[in-house]
């Protein structure tokens, strides 16, 4: 996908009032690329990443503590990922064709690994200790092995994001132009190609039951894929359904749809829409915490987070964030979540347990 493209799709704001903020603000304006994979949580430290282009930073927050420290990473951080076998985060930073490599305990860069032009999506396999990433305007992806942080590339073909299935090492990519989405064999690095039509963007793993799930933006549906089957499943959902998530604990899937400002829920079992719920304006980024099945919702032109509860698919509440929120990621440990924010400030950081039983 061309870069005007991905800013046009993950970028489209309102001018409105940002409001009043009951948690951490840390931060001038990002700019530049932006990918929804721009914030995680980190089981393997209790720790939050965010993101922050404008200043070529992460910002590292440990809930416990009440502490973020920015840590100064490449030019232009789209994305981050963390590998849970060494407790290690990476960052693809855009500007300068690199990865940063944070240790998870002292928040350092503790290694800098030359990847190649415009890095883009990071992910890793922690069962195998490999960290994959795609690049703009490139058919090259690059693997690092965490255990020597030594790159090597293969032409994988043009992809965006990427979706891993530990259990089954196999390393799914996405395009969105080209409809073209591709299963990567792990261990041998033998690609499938596999079709499922043009305008694709959102990607989720099902690692228990081996399906892969995609959105496709310009037909309202969701394609699911077990294993490397070229036969998909289409799912009607709502209008451009751009994000997506899988709860586990539920086999539920959540798109978050930014045409019509709603979320539909979809049996993962049945493979059959089970319900919609609508949310707030722009809906750009979903995230879900197994443990309390609750689901969150970036609402980029409101300013705010929806809070459904998964048991009943009603609105639990909606929350502040800062402008235009485009990535989150929930830490369970604290019952926080993070925020990262295209304007206003870098990220914000909401205490959802504690709003949600004050309303």
């Amino acid at each position: 996908m061309h870069i005007a493209t991905k800013l046009a799709f993950w970028c489209m704001m309102a001018a409105l009032p940002v409001a009043a903020q009951s948690h951490a603000e840390i931060s001038p304006a990002r700019s530049g690329l932006l990918n929804p994979q721009a914030a995680v949580f980190n089981p393997a430290t209790g720790k939050v990443y965010v993101v922050d282009s404008g200043r070529g930073v992460v910002n590292v927050s440990d809930d416990e503590v009440n502490s973020t420290v920015a840590v100064k990473v490449g030019a232009e951080p789209v994305s981050i990922a963390v590998n849970t076998a060494n407790g290690k985060a990476y960052v693809a930073n855009a500007g300068d064709g690199t990865v940063s490599i944070l240790d998870g305990k002292t928040d350092r860069v503790v290694a800098t690994v030359r990847a190649g032009d415009h890095p883009y999506s990071i992910a890793a396999n922690s069962v195998t200790n490999k960290i994959y990433v795609t690049h703009t305007f490139s058919e090259l992806l690059t693997i690092i092995d965490g255990a020597t942080d030594r790159s090597t590339s293969i032409r994988a073909g043009s992809f965006d994001l990427i979706a891993v299935n530990s259990r089954t090492n196999t390393i799914y990519l996405m395009g969105y132009e080209g409809g073209n989405l591709a299963a990567l064999d792990g261990e041998s690095e033998g690609i499938t190609q596999l079709s499922i039509g043009m305008h694709a963007w959102g990607l989720v793993v099902d690692e228990n039951s081996d399906v892969v799930y995609a959105g496709k933006t310009g037909d309202a549906e969701i394609a699911a894929l077990k294993g490397k089957s070229n036969s998909p499943v289409k799912i009607h959902s709502g209008s451009i359904p751009g994000a997506i998530a899988f709860n586990p604990a539920t086999n539920t899937l959540y798109a978050a749809n930014y045409g019509d400002d709603s979320v539909t829920v979809i049996d993962g079992e049945k493979q059959i829409v089970t319900g919609s719920v609508l949310v707030g304006s722009r809906p750009e980024a979903i995230a879900v915490d197994s443990a309390s099945n609750q689901i969150f919702v970036a609402n980029t032109h409101d300013n705010t987070v929806t809070v459904i509860d998964g048991t009943t698919n009603k609105v639990r509440g909606t929350l502040p964030a800062g402008k235009n929120p485009y990535a989150l990621a929930f830490n369970p440990k604290s019952g926080k979540l993070h925020v990262g924010n295209v304007d206003s400030t870098s990220f914000t950081v909401i205490d959802v347990k504690g709003m949600i039983q004050g309303k």
